[in-house]
């Protein structure tokens, strides 16, 4: 996903601060304001434009995600990631993503995968698909409740993910503006 700054500035329906408006802002704001508005979120444990930062080859690479949500204590309970196709075709790269999260080590039990039309949403473990359409978007509490942790993957396991995020990255999404666009990972 490739964004571009469009010059203006918007208030985040997150915090209330004022951020750069990009051509996929206006998305990444009505999923925030969906989640907390429809799907009962609380907007203390959604965060916006978080960063999965995985080496490949020894270099630091980063995969933005859109939105990131944190169950009650704090623990990873769901990615939010826009795509600007159809969402089947991310959800690959999305589950690599949540595996990578903190180094291997838990990840992040749910993945949804959304163009804001169509979603998917997929139990990071093991790949199966727990919801289709936007009806299939989980509210907070089912999305507490259907989480399942992730097993601490191998070294193997894990390079093997980060070579598939990476590939996703790098080459698919041509670099998402070389890092531009991408900040620090949290995990």
């Amino acid at each position: 996903m490739h964004e571009e700054s469009l010059g203006n500035v918007i208030r985040d329906y997150l915090t209330g601060e004022e951020i750069a408006e990009t051509s996929y802002e206006e998305f990444r704001q009505a999923l925030a304001r969906m989640l907390v508005e429809e799907k009962g979120y609380p907007k203390d444990r959604l965060a916006s434009r978080s960063g999965v930062c995985f080496p490949v080859d020894g270099s630091e690479y980063t995969r933005m995600i859109d939105l990131y949500a944190t169950d009650a204590a704090g623990n990873p309970l769901l990615f939010v990631i826009f795509c600007s196709g159809e969402p089947g075709s991310y959800m690959r790269e999305a589950l690599a993503a949540a595996r990578v999260f903190q180094n291997g080590q838990g990840g992040v039990p749910l993945v949804l995968v959304t163009d804001t039309h169509d979603a998917v949403l997929l139990e990071a473990a093991t790949g199966r698909e727990l919801g289709r359409g936007m009806r299939g978007i989980p509210s907070w509490e089912q999305a507490q409740a259907l989480h399942a942790p992730i097993p601490v993957l191998s070294e193997e396991a894990l390079n093997r993910e980060r070579r598939i995020l990476f590939a996703y990255s790098e080459f698919l999404a041509d670099g998402c503006c070389q890092g531009a666009c991408r900040p620090k990972a949290r995990g």
